[in-house]
């Protein structure tokens, strides 16, 4: 038998003191003298012994070592320990010590190169059978530690007792906790470089977390579930297309319905009740905000802390997949809200995580975001640039997103992004770009389009970044689509003005085909527009109730006519009155008065008829799918524009007027003699509107006007949109 004195006692005492950079070296099963001896650590355990078999085996105490037990454990059969407290209480355990590393080598040269695509499957927690043995492996990337352990309510949140494996070169920590499983709660205790305890952490890529405040992360198992979304996911490339209707209702979970005592919906509920609304209203697709684990409900999920999470405030994993499997079957896309431009600080969170600036710069002026108090991240580093685009490729692969809406991308493009003089850090060429930024980007997008069958990426990029949705190697960013801001800008604050002053600012509803085919565009009312004082869609608009509904009718004729793809954000689609709050659920009450009823049908048959219609949508990324018939009747403030499809396809006519006083007898040109069908007209009484137009149709004379070769005279009724369709 081994005396204490041949164990290293030094080594020993950093177990204890929790300082072990290397508990394998001494903890667990060991040869000496030829014969297995076994170290174990239990600072409950007044008595501890090996179990083979029926056998048990005592380990001795270590002197001056409390919880320390030591002694020979003759064989190589697996042995388990057991311990007896004070008053002869036992209990059975493994000891985590005897397993070996379950990172092979190809996990270890990806991770060391940045290069591993599936990075959920190598760091986190997954459950699994080691040695014959269930439990939780855990991996995670800390490469300044002195020491990692995982801790919980498994081993008191102790860091003393499961102590990570250091892996060299990749700066990743390792352990195989065994007997534990789905739903157990855990975070890991990082001795930083100072020597200093860090705040304890959440897992970066933990699949679950507690229900905040509560903020630990949660071991859940995301592997077997039973897709039944092959049709869709065959199909998809077509609706996800350029040439595809897309009509997009946006949405925040939390707030679109409540049930009682003010309860957030569930995922499971929302597979029935949102996809049913959805699907009822023609919208293609719904993009969810944000869904991500974050910690601050105000932050709308724009502050996460678990990239690879789903929220647990509508529930665990496999009940979002069972949300996205639904829409799926309903034909209906689902595209998440993707945050790589920036993360919060919270204690528990990426910031400083092993003690040093490792998700982060260290320069403010590089690593803070003034606006929103939070972090940026080190896109030049490899390992975060890694940890992010295959965050990308996670949610499109285990849970079956259709796209990436990619927030706040203008703030990760520029170094001087809201920045002053003196505040911001030059690029190498002592310019304002973000190389490093556009690169993760770039990597991101042919990662996920290069994976990915039929999926899209979406940009929220405010400025005139050149081919932001032209393929990288065009020199593009390689989004599948831009946000239209300037078109959103410059038509609502169009729509806010007084008709009388209208036709002194035509140009804000011209300019914006100069460049509507410069990008792949959707034309976005997104959340942004309701909040913050802005006030509703519906309170945007001017003059008394009628007139205010009858604008935002004649607003959503122009936008659903326009070239672009369509997003509204809920609540917009029925004109509620108040800004989106979202503590609470959407004013569904609304609906019981015929005006919001109305907007409602409108929006329903807008997305109708768009999607019928394919002179509206298959040229929407192309100029020759549209032209002007009359741009500059700024005194009448009427547009009439022409929509093409591809050969074959009928034509549509929108005419708009944003004027209180109808046009009767207007005389415009039109491309064929011959019957137009009016097949909207957003002054309809069944939207409530009174009912004026062309009854039914016009007839088109083959006179020649605005250029084109024949002509008819149309109603436009005050405050509306008509469309024509050739018959």
């Amino acid at each position: 038998m081994a005396s204490e004195t041949d164990l290293p006692r030094d080594a020993l005492a950093r177990i204890l003191n929790g300082t072990s950079s290397d508990p394998y070296s001494v903890m667990g099963p060991h040869e000496r003298n030829g014969t297995r001896h076994v170290t174990a650590f239990d600072p409950g355990a007044a008595r501890l012994a090996a179990v083979v078999g029926k056998s048990e085996h005592p380990l001795e105490p270590l002197p001056d070592m409390p919880g320390l037990f030591s002694g020979p454990v003759p064989g190589d059969a697996p042995y388990g320990l057991r311990g007896w407290d004070a008053r002869n209480r036992s209990w059975d355990m493994e000891d985590p010590y005897r397993f070996g590393p379950v990172l092979g080598e190809i996990d270890e040269y990806l991770l060391g190169e940045g290069t591993h695509h599936a990075l959920w499957n190598a760091l986190g927690a997954h459950t699994l059978t080691h040695d014959g043995v269930y439990g939780t492996h855990f991996a995670v990337w800390a490469p300044n530690a002195q020491r990692v352990s995982v801790v919980g309510p498994f081993n008191d949140w102790d860091g003393r007792r499961s102590l990570m494996r250091y892996r060299g070169g990749t700066g990743v920590w390792e352990t195989f906790v065994p007997g534990i499983g789905e739903g157990t709660s855990y975070k890991y205790e990082i001795l930083g470089h100072d020597g200093q305890v860090q705040p304890l952490k959440a897992d970066p890529v933990g699949f679950g977390s507690e229900h905040p405040p509560k903020n630990a992360s949660v071991v859940r198992d995301i592997t077997g579930y039973g897709w039944s979304d092959d049709e869709w996911m065959r199909i998809r490339a077509e609706r996800n297309a350029r040439t595809a209707p897309i009509s997009v209702y946006e949405v925040h979970l939390g707030s679109w319905k409540r049930k009682a005592d003010n309860r957030r919906i569930s995922y499971v509920e929302a597979a029935t009740e949102l996809v049913d609304y959805v699907t009822e209203m023609g919208f293609t697709h719904i993009e969810l905000m944000p869904i991500s684990e974050y910690p601050f409900d105000g932050s709308w999920g724009y502050q996460p802390v678990g990239l690879f999470a789903p929220t647990v405030r509508h529930g665990p994993p496999h009940e979002f997949r069972d949300l996205v499997n639904a829409a799926h079957k309903a034909g209906v896309g689902i595209i998440i809200d993707w945050v790589p431009g920036h993360f919060p600080t919270d204690p528990h969170g990426l910031g400083r995580f092993d003690g040093t600036a490792l998700y982060e710069h260290a320069d403010p002026r590089e690593g803070f975001h003034q606006d929103w108090n939070t972090y940026i991240y080190n896109y030049g580093r490899r390992e975060v640039k890694n940890f992010l685009t295959s965050n990308a490729l996670y949610w499109l692969k285990e849970y079956h997103a259709d796209g990436l809406r990619v927030d706040a991308v203008a703030s990760m493009l520029y170094r001087d992004y809201s920045r002053k003089d003196g505040e911001w850090v030059p690029n190498k060429d002592g310019g304002r770009e973000n190389y490093e930024a556009i690169d993760v980007l770039r990597a991101m997008n042919e990662l996920t389009y290069g994976e990915c069958e039929g999926i899209m990426t979406v940009a929220e990029e405010s400025t005139s970044y050149p081919k932001v949705s032209r393929p990288v190697h065009d020199g593009g960013l390689g989004f599948g689509y831009k946000w239209n801001m300037g078109w959103m800008n410059d038509s609502l604050e169009y729509m806010k003005k007084d008709p009388l002053y209208r036709k002194h600012h035509h140009g804000q509803l011209t300019f914006g085909l100069t460049y509507a085919f410069s990008e792949n565009f959707i034309l976005p009312i997104s959340h942004d527009e309701v909040v913050h004082g802005k006030g509703s869609m519906l309170d945007r608009m001017p003059g008394s109730r009628a007139e205010k509904f009858a604008n935002l009718r004649a607003f959503y004729g122009y936008m659903w006519g326009h070239p672009g793809k369509k997003l509204l954000f809920m609540g917009q689609e029925f004109a509620q009155a108040s800004e989106w709050n979202h503590d609470t659920e959407l004013d569904w009450s609304a609906l019981e008065r015929p005006d919001h009823k109305g907007i409602q049908r409108l929006v329903a048959d807008l997305n109708r008829l768009y999607a019928e219609t394919p002179a509206l949508y298959r040229r929407d990324c192309d100029p020759d799918g549209f032209q002007w018939i009359e741009a500059d009747d700024a005194d009448s403030s009427v547009l009439a524009w022409l929509r093409r499809g591809e050969a074959g396809d009928k034509e549509v006519v929108v005419l708009v007027n944003f004027t209180p006083q109808e046009q009767r007898a207007y005389r415009i040109g039109l491309p064929f003699a011959g019957t137009w069908r009016e097949a909207l007209n957003t002054d309809a009484s069944l939207y409530g509107g009174g009912d004026r137009g062309n009854m039914g149709s016009v007839e088109a004379e083959a006179r020649s006007s605005h250029g084109q070769a024949a002509s008819a005279e149309v109603v436009i009724p005050p405050l509306s949109a008509v469309y024509l369709v050739q018959d």
